[in-house]
């Protein structure tokens, strides 16, 4: 069991040239209301370290975190329905493309999907978009506590075909009850360090 990442806020962005460099950085990608920073939270056993909100779309920058020994993680702004201006939403795509393309310093992305509904159309194409581009990723599946536990079987199954991968290759975790953060918290250590 490893214990909670050792995690602090550096700051936010709209541009990945105003990013501190890094030694090695991962970060977390999804659609609005997907959990990524009560995730972020659980990682590293904090309640607000990341903002969180009942509102879809809080997240509307770069957010940047650092670990002790320097390397770092990343909470992009979800994609989908969110309720910010239009004009603030737009600048989201070219945000996050430009920081997934030319952040040198990134090791992977964590694809978050809703363990509960299951890829959307969205998730689909940020996942066709980051294979085309040879990007890293793992896909986390959230919300795992909202799954039945007689269904999750069939569940995880679908998940991981949906996103082409096989069921052992889809993380599976709860911000909720803490299921597998741990083993997420091992990943995202193993990559930093």
């Amino acid at each position: 069991m490893s214990g909670p990442l050792q995690i602090k806020f550096v700051k936010s962005a709209t541009d990945v040239r105003d990013l501190p460099e890094s030694p090695a950085e991962v970060a977390f990608v999804g659609r609005s209301n997907v959990g990524k920073s009560s995730l972020i939270n659980s990682l590293a056993n904090r309640r607000q370290l990341a903002r969180v909100s009942n509102t879809p779309g809080r997240t509307q920058l770069i957010n940047i975190f650092s670990v002790p020994n320097g390397a770092t993680v990343v909470d992009l702004p979800g994609y989908g329905y969110a309720a910010v201006p239009g004009r603030v939403k737009k600048t989201w795509g070219p945000m996050i493309e430009g920081y997934l393309l030319d952040r040198e310093e990134l090791v992977m992305v964590f694809v978050l999907v809703d363990g509960e509904i299951g890829p959307t159309k969205l998730d689909i194409q940020m996942l066709d978009w980051l294979r085309d581009n040879g990007i890293p990723h793992t896909v986390v599946a959230t919300k795992g506590d909202k799954v039945k536990s007689s269904k999750r079987p069939t569940r995880k199954r679908e998940l991981a075909e949906a996103c082409q991968l096989e069921p052992g290759d889809v993380v599976w975790v709860s911000s909720q009850n803490g299921a597998n953060i741990d083993t997420l918290r091992q990943l995202v250590s193993a990559h930093l360090s």
